[in-house]
């Protein structure tokens, strides 16, 4: 079905894929209906569940499916799509997001802010925005989401601080880790889908994306810095907040460095489940053996986040009919902007990937098209694989335990703005 797919399935899955992204900016209309028709509180707290949405849909299609083309046809479907990309998010979630490898990046950061002149949480919070995402270069992005989302909760969100500056670290920090894994070539899933096929290495990221990158990143985490200076300097005084929430036993050099050779070795053998899988076992075990080292691990919101990952999957799937036409229209300036806007309606790294399908693409276009991908990164929850981490940690410490899509999308805006700038510009 993948290679001749009937008309009607690909209206079908492009009118799902639309009321799927709707459905994203729509789950705060779920959240007030199981207030108000508590008999089916459950159904709409599970509706409002953003990582819940591209699941519920593409299910919607696969039951579509299973009627209208047999059950044959359907599972082929299913077996055509590549699911490593949820299945490596769920699992460097759970690693990245214990407290050892929490408790060795804070450490980092606070010998880092200990060498600059500013103090405390203002430093703090800047180095978080600047130095993590660039490690996702290295530890992958969906691993610097998890780390920065879970450093910010803990020593800023978890503060008395207003919505406002939520909203806005929340978009800096998804464009941030959006543009902050080009240093390298194996790290940002836009970049990955093109890398092999287009013949792009690390020389080749690093003169043309990764310093440019890190300028954006440096730019966009000091001005929200600066413009929250203020309210962060107040966190500063509030020690029984923080007491709060620090962890009751540090863990030794021995188990941090257990569990970082865990995380060098799913981020090594990220293109095979088959080998992360394993892994993933094997460190459950490891945690189960030093508990007292360990906070509960992140199961739930690793799932939730592969299964909202998995839809977009099964539905960005049915896409292509209409997207690849889109882009080889446009010439390398529009594609810059139109990849850019078309991000934040669908996975960016499911735009690098059709463009790597094409032939013939000058180098102007296929530079234009990442960069436009990963500028637009951070505008929506769907539009790079590591934002759902990001809500899924972070909700919880906005009003009603939802972040609503319009908030994010007007903060990332100023952020997203900056990076385009830079890549087009420099």
């Amino acid at each position: 079905m993948t290679e001749t797919q009937p008309a009607f399935v690909q209206y079908l899955g492009a009118t799902l894929f639309a009321v799927a992204v709707l459905h994203t900016f729509s789950t705060k209309f779920f959240e007030n209906l199981a207030h108000r028709q508590t008999a089916h509180a459950g159904l709409w707290h599970l509706l409002g569940e953003v990582e819940v949405v591209f699941g519920f849909w593409a299910m919607v299609l696969m039951v579509f499916l299973f009627f209208s083309l047999g059950h044959h046809e359907a599972v082929a479907y299913l077996d055509s799509r590549n699911f490593t990309e949820p299945l490596f998010v769920f699992t460097i979630m759970v690693i990245a997001g214990t407290r050892p490898i929490l408790q060795l990046a804070g450490d980092v950061v606070n010998v880092l802010a200990r060498a600059v002149p500013l103090r405390g949480e203002v430093m703090f919070y800047a180095l978080v925005l600047i130095v993590v995402p660039l490690l996702g270069s290295f530890i992958t992005e969906p691993a610097a989401m998890t780390l920065a989302a879970l450093l910010l909760r803990e020593r800023v969100f978890g503060g008395a601080v207003s919505t406002r500056l939520k909203y806005v670290t929340l978009g800096v920090l998804f464009v941030n880790v959006s543009i902050g894994g080009t240093l390298t070539h194996f790290a940002a899933p836009p970049v990955l889908m093109v890398a092999s096929t287009w013949q792009w290495d690390l020389g080749f990221m690093l003169s043309q994306f990764g310093w440019k990158a890190a300028i954006a990143v440096t730019i966009n985490a000091l001005g929200a810095t600066l413009l929250f200076r203020q309210e962060l300097s107040i966190l500063d005084r509030m020690p029984a907040v923080q007491s709060q929430t620090a962890a009751p036993l540090r863990a030794p050099l021995s188990v941090i460095a257990v569990h970082m050779l865990f995380l060098a070795g799913v981020v090594v053998f990220a293109h095979h489940p088959v080998v992360f899988i394993p892994l993933l076992l094997f460190f459950l075990g490891f945690v189960t053996a030093y508990a007292r080292f360990q906070d509960p691990l992140m199961l739930k919101e690793g799932m939730l986040v592969g299964f909202f990952l998995g839809g977009l999957v099964v539905l960005g799937g049915l896409q292509q009919w209409w997207l690849q036409p889109l882009l080889t229209r446009m010439d390398a300036t529009a594609v810059f902007f139109g990849a850019t806007a078309l991000t934040a309606i669908t996975d960016n790294a499911a735009l690098t990937y059709l463009g790597s399908l094409v032939q013939g693409l000058s180098p102007e276009f296929k530079y234009a098209l990442v960069a436009g991908a990963v500028s637009g990164g951070g505008l929506t929850v769907i539009a790079n694989a590591p934002n759902p981490a990001g809500i899924a940690l972070l909700r919880q410490t906005f009003d009603g335990g939802a972040i609503h899509p319009l908030g994010l999308l007007g903060a990332a805006l100023l952020p997203t703005a900056m990076a385009m700038a830079c890549f087009w510009l420099l």
